[in-house]
């Protein structure tokens, strides 16, 4: 039982940590709960590390930088390296199919290029040159987007769906959000390499912790170990149960185990992100109008009151135009060249 509460101990830190990096950076309400909780613990932080503090979430989270980058790159090589060194010898050894065991590696491939795409395409920055032409494109629906508006940073005229981005310190068409994983906004002309750089990493986590745990299990069946006895700390004999499994492989093979630990955590983290992501992209969302809109809570939650014909009318998705056009959109964004096409 150490053993098993030592390990749950680390998957929920590593969830935490991870949950936390992901979404600091979006969450206006955890950004309010860390200051409050900062100040809370004034009388007890010094002076000096909370300056140091501040000066370091500053620079990760609201300054560009390589960072995260850097830090995704390390971890996937580290991942893929223990996969390399362990896990595809010993499937190779039980006969896996060379198919499944090479498909990580098909995946990371099209994900690194992806990446690339992410990080290096202008995801819609809004120049003096195309403004006109983007304030087209798009509708203004008169609440979160009224017409006429212009950006009190950089003095353009703001089209509809636009935002200035305060870490990038440009306006962005159509902005989702600004992702410090990839150094860059995630806007109109880029939101599809992103999709498909977060379809294919949540493919590569899941792929490998599939790949993981049937080693495992499939170690076990051929060495029938699941039908042996054991002599407990009382010098009792018992038959072999899942936490003595789990704790016979984790001294037999430590590092598959907390591999296998990672990449399970990682897999439900990018799985629930990736929903959340292909959601909007069906419903013609941004990250952006689902933080600041109602549209679906205000119609359907049943603790709030209906709202007015008015107030309803306001709080509709204008911009849905069907799951296909949809998605068209989102693969062929309306870009500088080309007008946006009447209905």
């Amino acid at each position: 039982m150490d053993f098993l509460t030592l390990f749950l101990i680390y998957l929920d830190f590593m969830m935490i940590s991870v949950l936390m990096i992901w979404i600091y950076p979006r969450s206006h309400h955890l950004t309010s709960l860390v200051q409050g909780g900062t100040q809370l613990f004034s009388c007890i932080i010094p002076q000096c590390l909370q300056r140091a503090m501040q000066r370091w979430l500053r620079y990760f989270f609201y300054t560009r930088n390589y960072t995260f980058v850097i830090l995704q790159l390390v971890l996937q090589g580290l991942v893929y390296i223990e996969y390399t060194w362990e896990i595809l010898g010993y499937c190779q050894e039980l006969e896996f199919s060379l198919c499944y065991l090479l498909l990580p590696y098909l995946l990371l491939t099209v994900n690194l290029v992806f990446f690339a795409l992410t990080c290096l395409t202008n995801p819609g920055t809004i120049t003096r040159t195309n403004e006109l032409l983007l304030l087209q494109v798009y509708e203004f629906d008169g609440v979160m987007f009224p017409k006429n508006a212009r950006c009190s940073s950089c003095g353009l005229k703001k089209p509809a769906r636009s935002k200035h981005c305060s870490v990038c310190n440009r306006c962005v068409h159509r902005f989702d959000h600004h992702c410090v994983w990839v150094n860059n906004c995630i806007g109109a002309w880029n939101t599809r390499y992103f999709l498909i750089y977060l379809l294919t990493l949540s493919a590569s986590a899941a792929t490998m912790a599939i790949l993981s745990a049937t080693f495992l299990v499939r170690l076990v069946m051929m060495s029938n170990l699941y039908q042996e006895m054991y002599r407990d700390d009382f010098g009792q004999f018992q038959a072999v149960n899942t936490i003595f499994l789990i704790q016979y492989l984790y001294l037999t093979f430590p590092r598959i185990v907390f591999l296998l630990g990672f990449v399970v955590v990682l897999s439900f983290l990018l799985g629930g992100y990736l929903c959340f992501a292909v959601y909007l992209a069906a419903t013609n969302q941004t990250t952006n109008e689902w933080t600041r809109g109602d549209w679906a809570w205000c119609q359907h939650c049943p603790l709030v009151a209906r709202p007015s014909s008015a107030e309803s009318q306001s709080n509709q998705n204008i911009y849905s135009q069907g799951l296909w056009r949809n998605l068209q959109e989102i693969f062929l964004p309306a870009g500088p060249s080309y007008e946006r096409k009447k209905k």
